[in-house]
């Protein structure tokens, strides 16, 4: 146990005070028996032996309220630093075998007044990650669930919430606009807004990556050019590039690349930060 649990118990002094029992009057005055403190070296142990002695403590009215309230503090703090560590230890082993999810989804953008496609842009949905992630989630204690809330300018947020079996838990919160794309009504856009929320959320948390099969066969090296960005990191620069107020035509010639589809992916970062400067201006 740590050194500063140990002596804060110390400090405690869970020896219930003596009573003072007045001796008769034709005898001599008896020493009162003073009752011996729990055994505090299996206290310092864990955090098993402070909730024996909270329960000790607790029963005796003798002992002061005040210190068993500090005595539950101390197993709460030990029990959530213990729930932690076990949190970190199992993180990497699980993320490890998260598998690199296939882009099925495409985003396809059309010419004004037309119908031909000037561009297309492959996506994960959310049903693939979460089908994909699930097992080994579970497999190593880990489950992922959602918290959905309003913002107060009427945005939608998103809250992932990776949790452990041991109690310990890690959250991310994404806000999104409605998406109304597509010619979707109300009920729709905001159904589209949460699935998008949890695929960036869950991403952000669990930093698993996806990619269009086709590009998954060589690992995007066949042309040997340099890895491009995934589908959803596209779309995310695009999302922050209109959220900013930035052209997109101008940021890709000033990133030097024809198309946002053709970033490196080594200058994914760089991007963000850029465009991010924008919104500070």
């Amino acid at each position: 146990m740590n050194a500063a649990y140990a002596n804060e118990i110390d400090d405690l002094d869970l020896v219930a005070p003596a009573r003072q029992v007045p001796a008769p009057a034709a005898r001599a005055p008896r020493q009162t028996a003073v009752r011996r403190a729990p055994a505090r070296a299996s206290a310092k142990s864990d955090a098993g032996s402070i909730l024996g002695a909270i329960m000790q403590a607790a029963s005796n009215p003798e002992i002061d309220a005040d210190k068993v309230e500090r005595l539950m503090k101390m197993y709460r703090e030990i029990v959530a630093d213990e729930a932690k560590r076990a949190y970190l230890a199992a993180f990497p082993e699980m993320q490890a075998e998260l598998p690199i999810i296939n882009e099925l989804g495409q985003i396809e953008i059309r010419e004004k007044g037309g119908t031909r496609v000037i561009q297309s842009t492959s996506y994960a949905k959310w049903e693939d990650i979460n089908e994909a992630i699930q097992p080994v989630l579970g497999k190593h204690g880990f489950g992922l669930s959602f918290r959905l809330s309003v913002a107060a300018d009427g945005k939608q947020n998103v809250t992932a919430v990776v949790s452990h079996n041991e109690g310990h838990q890690e959250d991310t919160t994404i806000t999104l606009m409605h998406d109304s794309t597509g010619s979707k009504n109300s009920v729709q856009a905001v159904g589209s807004t949460i699935k998008y929320g949890q695929r960036y959320a869950a991403r952000a948390l669990l930093n698993f990556q996806s990619r269009a099969q086709e590009d998954r066969d060589d690992d995007g090296q066949a042309s040997g050019g340099a890895e491009t960005i995934s589908g959803e990191q596209e779309m995310a620069l695009r999302d922050l590039a209109e959220a900013v107020g930035a052209d997109e035509k101008r940021f890709c010639r000033f990133m030097k690349i024809e198309r946002l589809a053709d970033l490196p992916a080594s200058r994914f970062s760089e991007a963000k930060t850029n465009l991010e400067r924008k919104r500070e201006k």
